[in-house]
């Protein structure tokens, strides 16, 4: 299933609220550091992206308040539901990532987490700018609009 250029897999974890909230400039794929849990737990088709963000720390990306519920049939060693965990990027792609990110209101903000065709943990994430009240209501106006044209449309034949 193709996803805003990128090949996805099933999606354990999606962001709906992102493309609501934020103009969503650019796209990019990034792998994320997991514990065996979690893999588990998101194949499961458990976890949630909701408040969630990527921010620089030390120089390298890290996802914040990312939800993944602990395992139910894992042991003591279960993981912590909402610790930070590193996204991999190449060189190039972090640097160029951490340069957007010095731009005025701009911030990363995971749309989804997948399995790739070979069954590895991917994050898509999204440099965004916020969207202001008017232009949700913009959005939603035009939304609106195009339903109704195609509604109009359908009953004229």
């Amino acid at each position: 299933m193709a996803r805003g250029g990128l090949i996805a897999g099933r999606i354990a974890a999606q962001n709906r609220k992102a493309r609501h909230n934020y103009f969503i400039e650019q796209t990019l794929e990034a792998g994320i550091m997991l514990l065996g849990t979690e893999v588990k737990s998101l194949r499961q088709g458990q976890g949630s992206l909701n408040e969630s963000y990527a921010q620089e720390k030390d120089g390298e990306l890290f996802l914040f308040h990312a939800h993944i519920p602990p395992y139910r049939h894992g042991n003591k060693q279960n993981h912590v539901p909402r610790r930070p965990r590193k996204l991999l990027l190449h060189k190039r792609e972090l640097g160029r990532l951490l340069a957007s990110l010095q731009r005025e209101g701009m911030t990363v903000v995971p749309l989804s987490i997948y399995f790739n065709d070979r069954g590895i943990a991917k994050v898509e994430l999204g440099l965004a700018k916020g969207k202001r009240k008017y232009d949700k209501r913009a959005a939603q106006k035009k939304r609106d609009w195009s339903r109704e044209k195609e509604r109009l449309l359908r009953q004229k034949g």
